[in-house]
């Protein structure tokens, strides 16, 4: 048996936790088209025939401009020297340019195995395949590299077995029944953050956070209650999450709210406001709050 952790790191919005949800077989990790969705360590854990692999979520490696990028790319680049298995994700259908290139160069550096897993394959034409394959081959030295679709699980299995591999013998490291790491106050912030995404203007997700103010569980009328607050920089971006007469938000809340249910088999009464708070990116405060943590 095989057991250990991979930390699967890339570009922004290159896929990762699609590829995370897929290999749990449940939804841990929000997902969005928008770059650096993902802003905190989420690990997942798949069980399989050869063993259990525990992968870690990472945030998308990017130049950072604030306090809180500067936390995320962090972790990114730590996890890379911590895990058993480095599954490097990148997105097929982008050309390899410089943020690629840096990222090859960490890669360079580590001194576990790294499997690439050359993502989206199910945009891209076919012939295209084998140039990119051999493009990336040349940024760093990898054990394996797998075109695979998170989307569709094209290739899924290939990928599981190369990251198998490589992983070193010994008993799993969580329960079979384990799946993510992720508190309950962090999958609600998380839920409701990804809603926001979906329906707010290309501008506003970099400047936007979830906060958790009460956490009650389920009363005896079996409904689970929470109060959280949307967190933006400037007055002005308030009526971009509120909506005319209220629209937007109570479409947010209303699809995070069916979401919640589902996931905690509960009834769930979500209470949701908006607050701008001017540079919260760079308040070391808020980011421990909403888990974006400085393990320094």
């Amino acid at each position: 048996m095989k057991a250990g952790f991979v930390a699967l790191v890339g570009r922004p919005n290159a896929g990762k936790s699609t590829l995370l949800n897929r290999f749990v077989g449940q939804k841990v990790a929000i997902v969005s088209d928008k770059p650096q969705t993902t802003r905190n360590r989420i690990v997942g854990v798949r069980n399989s025939a050869g063993g259990q692999l525990v992968f870690i979520d990472t945030p998308g490696i990017h130049r950072p401009l604030h306090r809180m990028n500067v936390r995320m790319v962090d972790v990114a680049v730590q996890s890379i020297g911590q895990a058993d298995v480095v599954c490097a994700v990148a997105d097929a259908t982008e050309p390899v340019g410089g943020g690629d290139q840096y990222l090859g160069t960490l890669l360079s550096r580590a001194s576990a195995p790294v499997v690439l897993a050359l993502n989206k394959i199910d945009r891209l034409a076919k012939p295209a395949l084998l140039p990119l394959l051999e493009q990336w081959s040349r940024l760093a030295r990898f054990q394996d590299l797998v075109p695979v679709s998170a989307l569709t699980g094209e290739n899924e299995q290939a990928l599981e077995q190369a990251l198998l591999r490589h992983l070193p013998e010994g008993d799993p490291l969580y329960p079979a029944d384990y799946l993510t790491d992720q508190p309950e106050r962090s999958y609600v912030a998380e839920i409701i953050r990804e809603k926001v995404l979906r329906h707010t203007r290309e501008e506003l997700p970099f400047t936007s956070a979830v906060l958790v103010d009460r956490f009650e569980d389920t009363n005896d009328r079996g409904v689970m209650r929470l109060f959280c607050t949307i967190l933006v920089e400037r007055e002005s971006q308030k009526p971009i999450v509120i909506g005319r007469g209220g629209t937007m938000i109570k479409r947010i809340g209303t699809e995070a709210r069916e979401e919640l249910e589902r996931f905690f088999n509960v009834r769930v009464y979500l209470d949701l406001r908006v607050k701008a708070s001017a540079g919260w990116r760079e308040d070391p405060r808020l980011l421990d709050q909403i888990g974006v943590r400085d393990d320094e």
